[in-house]
């Protein structure tokens, strides 16, 4: 399984540099349109495991594929800034289905 990365391009270019080479970049001035485009097309990819975004880019996407991302479990959704760190906990329970941390 790979890694996609899903965000502006400054988000993506750390990733970018660790080796990963999934990425879909949304700039700034089109991301009302392409974010959701961009999300719906890395979770669609069969080979994908996690697809990271920034918190902050959830509050761009459409209701649905905002449902979509959130509930998914393969690939899962995992969102790094603001507030979505605290909430990778349940996510990595969710995907392999233990709390690793009890």
């Amino acid at each position: 399984m790979r890694i996609a990365v899903v965000g502006a391009p400054s988000f993506t270019t750390g990733f970018r540099l660790a080796g990963i080479d999934e990425f879909r970049e949304v700039r700034d001035e089109n991301k009302d349109e392409d974010l959701d485009e961009a999300v719906e097309e890395v979770l669609g990819m069969e080979d994908i495991g996690i697809v990271v975004m920034h918190q902050d880019d959830l509050d761009y996407l459409s209701r649905n594929v905002r449902e979509e991302a959130e509930t998914s479990v393969e690939p899962v959704v995992v969102t790094l800034g603001g507030e979505g760190e605290g909430q990778l906990r349940d996510k990595i329970k969710r995907a392999i289905g233990i709390d690793l941390m009890e």
